[in-house]
């Protein structure tokens, strides 16, 4: 049973109706219909963020995510993260005021900087240690290039590997672009050399993300999540 009830979502959030419903099925499919997981969504702020943010795709993702949150997690809000050179913004979307939600967030922010992945990871693991969560997390991590310390990033990406939390990376752009490579790499690192279990998938929309199809968007989104759900649970990272 979803966390956040239909009727729910067609009094709070009638567009999102659609996405949820969406969700519901990619959930079920692989066996997540009755699971509970704190989703978080973190958002590259860089400059050549820019014209996703103009065209909509930004806050498209946003609504997405907030359809698949509702079926996770009852608070109805989804935390997100705005980095670039540093963290930008750490603040949430919410059902019932999530039209419009991210160009009133960014118009609130500054210059458009780098791509600190490590900071944003920071603040996404304090948010979830702050917040007293038993439940596993699911952390959509929106990029369109590689980070600026790419020796930081594997290291927390390697420490976080102990937590309950699992980074879903999304690239934005040219799939050609070498400045996935290192997406690619960090996808693929070792276990358990580096790492006690897989904890992050990587996968690429393109060019045009807002055209990306709502049912292979979730595909994507959750099909790596049950497999390290459960070897996270073998290894007693997640109880």
């Amino acid at each position: 049973m979803a966390a956040i009830s239909l009727r729910k979502i067609e009094e709070t959030a009638p567009a999102l109706v659609s996405l949820y419903k969406t969700a519901g099925a990619s959930l079920a499919a692989h066996g997540m219909e009755d699971l509970r997981a704190a989703v978080y969504l973190v958002v590259d702020y860089s400059g050549s963020m820019k014209p996703y943010y103009k065209d909509g795709s930004v806050q498209a993702l946003a609504d997405r995510v907030l359809g698949l949150s509702a079926h996770l997690d009852d608070d109805g809000t989804v935390p997100v993260v705005f980095f670039s050179t540093d963290v930008d913004a750490v603040t949430d979307i919410a059902l019932a005021d999530h039209r419009g939600r991210i160009e009133r967030i960014v118009a609130g922010l500054g210059h458009m900087g780098k791509t600190s992945y490590h900071l944003a990871m920071d603040a996404v693991i304090d948010h979830y240690l702050d917040s007293g969560s038993t439940d596993p997390a699911l952390v959509v991590f929106q990029t369109d290039g590689g980070p600026i310390n790419k020796l930081a990033a594997e290291k927390y990406l390697c420490k976080a590997a102990r937590l309950p939390i699992f980074w879903q990376f999304i690239g934005f752009g040219n799939p050609r672009s070498k400045q996935f490579d290192y997406l690619r790499r960090l996808d693929d690192l070792a276990v358990p050399a580096k790492r006690p279990v897989d904890n992050a998938g990587f996968f690429h929309v393109g060019e045009n993300p807002g055209k990306v199809r709502d049912a292979d968007l979730y595909n994507q989104l959750v099909a790596e999540f049950p497999q390290w759900l459960a070897q996270a649970r073998a290894q007693g990272i997640v109880r």
